[in-house]
């Protein structure tokens, strides 16, 4: 069996290995090499040196879009998680209907993220029409408006996640230290908690990645509205690249720096993460 496995391998890896340079790897490297030219199209692309990264931190909608996305993050990240894991945690009491509920608060992670942006942009405009202002009126509005929505969608995913590590933690562990006196929260925070931290872990990454990356709900939700002032990084870089004329060599910078920023701050939390995960 082994031996037609190595023998085969390689005729059912081609077709994805194929597909994987075609579409990811060339294109990646290209996007890199355009990074340092000043173009309009890749056939007329001139080299230009490192000028282009040095036009990305004179653009003040590029730094105010960062420090804007890293606050969005920390909000998502924490609220996300907390919020889902709680839920986790009274789902998995044996509470009567807990699957319905488990059904009902998954169904939003399968709707796509530009329906949800105009779904939620109907819901807040709405509500704030009684205050004769609308989502677009402060960057305020439109940061903590991504805020729920991005919740709303991302607590039933993750809180499968959570469920999945919650049922796997071994029950004799819970009776042994309620035997030995431990109150819920002493539990929580010596038993549960640390068994669960391969979930802590996926539920961070993946809460992280999709905040930074965030682009539809932007889109759809404000469209950075109002004067860009609620403008992720992604939806930055699209308008740099797409509603700048001659500027399409920066905005293929200022990816070529998110692309590096995204996975530096996944690469520091999944070593974080991970080093408590065996120290457990």
């Amino acid at each position: 069996m082994e031996k037609s496995m190595k023998k085969y391998f390689p005729i059912f890896a081609l077709p994805t290995l194929l597909a994987f340079v075609t579409f990811f790897l060339i294109p990646f490297i290209l996007g890199i090499y355009l990074s340092f030219c000043e173009f309009t199209t890749i056939t007329d692309a001139a080299f230009v040196g490192v000028n282009n990264y040095f036009e990305i931190f004179k653009d003040a909608t590029f730094i105010h879009a960062l420090w804007y996305t890293a606050l969005f993050t920390i909000a998502s990240v924490l609220t996300i998680n907390v919020i889902a894991f709680t839920v986790a945690m009274l789902l998995t009491k044996g509470i009567k209907g807990t699957n319905v509920f488990r059904t009902v608060f998954f169904m939003p992670n399968l709707i796509g993220g530009i329906v949800l942006g105009y779904i939620w942009q109907l819901i807040f405009n709405g509500v704030l029409l009684y205050f004769n202002k609308t989502l677009t009126f402060s960057a305020s509005y439109g940061f903590w408006g991504l805020v729920i929505l991005i919740n709303w969608q991302q607590i039933g995913y993750m809180m499968i996640i959570y469920i999945a590590g919650i049922q796997n933690i071994p029950t004799e562990l819970i009776e042994a230290a309620k035997i030995d006196g431990a109150n819920s929260t002493q539990v929580l925070r010596n038993v549960t908690l640390p068994m669960v931290m391969p979930s802590i872990t996926i539920c961070t990454f993946l809460t992280l990645t999709n905040s930074f990356k965030l682009f539809d709900q932007n889109l759809a939700l404000t469209a950075g509205q109002p004067a860009d002032r609620s403008e992720l990084l992604a939806l930055n870089i699209y308008n740099t690249f797409y509603g700048r004329t001659g500027w399409e060599g920066v905005g293929q910078a200022k990816a070529v720096v998110f692309f590096i920023l995204v996975a530096l701050i996944a690469l520091v939390q999944l070593r974080l993460t991970r080093g408590k995960e065996v120290q457990q």
